[in-house]
């Protein structure tokens, strides 16, 4: 089963200094028909002005990944980690038993285009940590090259406290591929730039994006050249 949530379905929040759009439940926005999938909550495609950005708040018992699409995004948190990232790096924060961080854009004339994601993860009570990893942009023309996963021991794929695996891919228009997955699990799809096709039948523009489930097998065209995520996620 394939259920689509198109780009202008999303709730749209605007801050003056911060655009935001949310695939999920989140903050003041509630819809019963987006909360989690799976053990993912939320998927907020974030634009922040110059100089702007979140000052210092806490987490807690949350797995938070952020891919920076466009621009920088500097990151500053509680137990001393501090990183610049741009397009091309991961930013994965473990809130565990609980963090203060910031995250700000720190151009003084250039915005930053960011996706923000949560997961719950799969026990409670860890150690907070951070860490930021950087991937080969090339090694995702035509192929899902996987940017997050957990027990990853590679310094170009960041762990995570979750059983999943989170992929980047550039696909050029006519070219395809196929997942396949176990069983019981879920698939989660967003178009980050350009339009695919799911299973000869399901198309889906930028921004757009699907939740898979009972799918062991997926297949993906792109009908123009496409930038997207995919994320294989437990039941």
């Amino acid at each position: 089963m394939i259920q689509v949530q198109r780009a202008k379905e999303r709730y749209a929040a605007n801050h003056g200094w911060l655009k935001a759009r949310f695939s999920f439940s989140f903050a003041e926005y509630y819809d019963p028909n987006y909360m989690e999938f799976g053990p993912m909550r939320v998927l907020n495609d974030d634009i922040i002005q110059p100089m702007r950005g979140f000052g210092t708040h806490p987490h807690k018992e949350m797995e938070i990944v952020t891919v920076v699409l466009d621009g920088y995004l500097k990151h500053e948190d509680s137990t001393g980690e501090t990183a610049t990232t741009t397009f091309g790096g991961i930013q994965r924060m473990t809130a565990g038993t609980g963090v203060m961080h910031s995250e700000v854009n720190p151009s003084p004339d250039q915005q930053v285009n960011l996706l923000q994601m949560w997961f719950f993860p799969d026990e409670q009570g860890l150690q907070p940590s951070y860490e930021n990893t950087n991937f080969n942009i090339e090694a995702m023309k035509n192929n899902l090259l996987p940017v997050v996963r957990k027990g990853s021991d590679r310094d170009d794929v960041a762990k995570i406290h979750q059983d999943l695996t989170i992929y980047l891919s550039d696909l050029e228009e006519e070219e395809q591929l196929t997942f396949s997955q176990d069983e019981g699990r879920k698939i989660f799809v967003f178009v980050i730039e350009g339009s695919i096709t799911l299973n000869d039948a399901t198309n889906l523009d930028r921004r757009d994006s699907a939740r898979i489930t009972d799918t062991a097998n997926l297949t993906i065209e792109a009908t123009e050249d496409a930038r997207f995520m995919l994320i294989d996620l437990p039941k």
